[in-house]
């Protein structure tokens, strides 16, 4: 991992990908990377080596959970940390998102200090 930890952000909004974005920058020293679908998130995993994913879940083309599973089923990527942020927050969906291979799964709005303490954690077992 380089000395500033660099994080894809994956959302087909850019209003959200800005205020994750701006969120990053507020709780922590991030290099922030950006795609704008789930295919070019894939590309963007296997090019750029991100050290974390933070990865919507409702896209178009390509969702968040089928983005995850091939994340998680590429050599190249697998060991990328995976956190799913998303407005669903039923519980069928967090176990689809898990089960998908996400680290974690987080509820928008995200609450900064929560998502500080999730992306530190994983950035520590990577």
């Amino acid at each position: 991992m380089s000395a500033k930890p660099k994080i894809l952000i994956v959302d087909d909004s850019a209003v959200v990908r800005k205020s994750e974005e701006m969120l990053l920058r507020k709780i922590g020293d991030f290099e922030v990377i950006f795609a704008a679908n789930g295919a070019e998130g894939l590309e963007r995993a296997r090019s750029e080596s991100p050290d974390l994913i933070l990865l919507d879940y409702m896209m178009p083309e390509k969702n968040g959970f089928e983005t995850c599973a091939e994340l998680k089923g590429d050599d190249a990527t697998r060991s990328i940390p995976v956190i799913i942020i998303s407005t669903k927050g039923e519980s069928e969906n967090i176990d689809t998102g898990l089960g998908a291979g996400a680290d974690e799964y987080l509820t928008k709005p995200v609450d900064g200090p929560l998502l500080r303490e999730k992306i530190q954690t994983l950035l520590e077992q990577a």
